[in-house]
């Protein structure tokens, strides 16, 4: 250890106590094992320490230490994100800022239908404080139970609600964060309408840590709906499952509020890893009343999520109606309808269940890619043949939120390589095939989980040298000593 980090321990550890600055008492410390490495494993790094803060004051003041001795930063709420952009580097100098004590709901407007929370707040209670009230904050992530608000603001995270309202920068109306200097910026408005000049609330939201470190948020809150149903859907083709969007969109407007897509093979690594989670897709195959795929998993499984304030009866009749029409027309050959809570949570305990299924099958090349929704069929067609080609037997998994045109598009190795060396042989061919047919289409490499470390390479070969330079001065106008995570996001 450094003199000079030796002299930052023994400053954060006057600052703030000896329980709030953790320091590694070997490689293996298991304190440190989980906050070093990334979700999917493939990002390791080694901290100086881990420090906690317990308030906007002592996270400043922490930051403030750390600028003056030149030692870097890696802010982490709940540490689940896919990118690497919550490890810290391999030097063993970097500090990792925990903000998952900074976890208290400061307070709830229902008549102004916002709260105001700390950004180590779990989503699930950020969810369930709003519940409580009796109101709704739609933000939802298979990670819920797990991820924080801060993280969630600061990847501007989207989940299955965003067809009806939006990511995690509409649901947030101001923002209390803490600069690269150490300085507190008090904006934690719960305004609508505030139009002073730039908006650097929405600057911040989906910096991923890079400008300053988001502590604390005003929300949006909406009434909570009255009734709430899902339904799996059986289709063919993707053209069927595009039409049924089509098709619900027109029939359920407001009340449609998510509309996933799941293809088979990611159904079928369900039922093979997780079969508790997958109960919803076995009811789904036993009702088939074709004798087309018999006991067989459908090609496409349509996950529709609506909600309404009306009674259940009113929007069950609604919902079903859709789908007997769609039935009639051949656009889709079985459905099961949620008749209960448990049915319902069943079908969405499906979805959320892939990827925990898709990390115990292998490693694989993974994509989060977006494209206009006119345009999913095309991708989807053009990248399977082009995939194929190239890596004869290759397995693709491909599911997401088809009603926003964000699709995650993995690429599993074919049997006879493992999945880390397909990865270090074949991952930039794959991206390249990937991230050339996204952008030919109009799309984006990163549509929710962000760019991290995995993904700024790219960024900076794919997007203009405008872009970047903006991106560049904006990093060096708001942290000109790099101390936030750097060597993230901006290429």
């Amino acid at each position: 250890m450094t003199e000079r980090c030796a002299a930052l321990l023994k400053a954060l550890q006057a600052l703030l106590g000896d329980a709030a600055v953790l320091v590694p008492c070997g490689p293996d410390d298991p304190t440190f094992v989980r906050q070093q490495t990334d979700w999917r494993g493939r990002y390791k790094g080694h901290a100086l320490a881990i420090v906690r803060p317990n308030s906007t004051q002592e996270l400043a003041a922490t930051v403030s230490l750390c600028a003056q001795f030149g030692v870097s930063i890696v802010a982490q709420g709940g540490h689940t994100g896919l990118v690497g952009g919550g490890v810290p580097d391999a030097s063993g100098e970097q500090i990792v800022l925990s903000l998952q004590r900074l976890n208290r709901i400061l307070s709830i407007d229902t008549i102004n239908l916002s709260m105001t929370v700390q950004a180590g707040c779990l989503l699930s209670t950020v969810q369930e404080a709003a519940d409580a009230a009796g109101l709704l904050f739609p933000l939802s992530l298979a990670s819920e139970g797990s991820c924080t608000i801060g993280g969630n603001l600061a990847t501007n995270a989207g989940g299955t609600q965003v067809l009806r309202y939006g990511t995690a920068r509409e649901l947030c109306l101001g923002l209390e964060a803490v600069t690269a200097q150490g300085e507190v910026w008090p904006q934690l408005k719960s305004l609508r309408k505030d139009n002073t000049g730039y908006d650097l609330r929405d600057l911040l939201i989906g910096s991923e840590g890079t400008l300053a470190i988001i502590t604390a948020a005003s929300l949006r809150l909406f009434p909570k709906p009255n009734s709430r149903l899902a339904a799996l859907i059986a289709c063919d083709t993707i053209e069927q499952a595009l039409e049924l969007l089509a098709n619900a969109r027109a029939t359920l407007d407001a009340s449609l509020t998510g509309f996933e897509i799941m293809h088979r093979y990611p159904v079928e690594l369900t039922l093979k890893h997780h079969p508790d989670q997958a109960v919803a897709a076995s009811q789904l195959i036993a009702s088939n009343p074709a004798t087309t795929r018999p006991n067989q998993v459908p090609e496409w499984i349509v996950l529709l999520d609506a909600a309404s304030p009306a009674a259940l009866e009113h929007l069950q009749a609604r919902v079903e109606a859709l789908l007997e029409q769609a039935i009639q027309t051949g656009v889709v050959h079985h459905v099961c309808v949620s008749q209960t809570q448990t049915q319902y949570k069943a079908m969405w305990a499906l979805r959320e269940a892939i990827p925990l299924s898709e990390k115990a099958e292998a490693q694989m090349v993974k994509h989060d890619v977006g494209v206009p929704t006119s345009q999913i069929a095309a991708f989807i067609n053009l990248a399977h043949a082009k995939l194929t080609a190239t890596f004869p037997s290759c397995r693709i998994v491909c599911f997401g939120h088809l009603g926003d045109g964000n699709l995650h598009y993995n690429v599993q190795a074919p049997p006879e390589i493992t999945g880390f060396d397909f990865l270090a042989k074949h991952e930039h061919d794959v991206n390249q095939i990937v991230y050339d047919i996204t952008q030919q289409l109009g799309g984006t490499i990163s549509a929710e989980h962000g760019i991290g470390q995995l993904r700024k390479d790219e960024l900076g070969q794919r997007q203009s040298s405008v872009s970047t330079n903006w991106m560049r001065a904006i990093k060096k106008a708001l942290d000109p000593m790099n101390t936030l995570n750097p060597g993230r996001l901006v290429p």
